[in-house]
């Protein structure tokens, strides 16, 4: 059986605007099932390159995983992030970004609420 398409639809403006912009409550990151759901909002679609709204939830775990087929990169709006990235740990707060380059192992646990943004490339859906 086929799983879910990964692929986006290209946004038909150039121009977003976020209070019309519609977030999907979702459970499972990268196949891997959250502790609470996180909200994900596909802000613009380009043909390489995916830029997302994120709210997740105090205590959301995400386990370790790589990303064979993209990369992200995350900036965080507000809160606090643990974070591993190729086995070194981080703790990220508002104004932190890193990046989670193709094949490197990552995880993080939210230690507040969060608001981030995401941006990845090629443009990929991981929900």
């Amino acid at each position: 059986m086929k799983g879910p398409s990964r692929s986006l639809p290209l946004s038909s403006r150039p121009l977003a605007r976020g209070a019309e912009t519609q977030a999907l409550e979702v459970a499972a990151i990268e196949g891997h099932l959250l502790p609470a759901p996180m909200k994900i909002a596909s802000l613009l679609v380009a043909r390489e390159a995916n830029l997302m709204w994120e709210s997740v939830a105090r205590g959301s775990k995400v386990p370790p995983h790589r990303h064979d087929d993209h990369e992200s990169i995350v900036y965080l709006i507000s809160g606090r992030q643990r974070l591993s990235i190729e086995g070194v740990e981080y703790e990220a707060g508002s104004g932190d970004a890193w990046v989670h380059e193709r094949g490197i192992e990552h995880s993080s646990e939210a230690l507040e609420d969060c608001v981030q943004i995401e941006f990845k490339t090629p443009a990929t859906r991981t929900w």
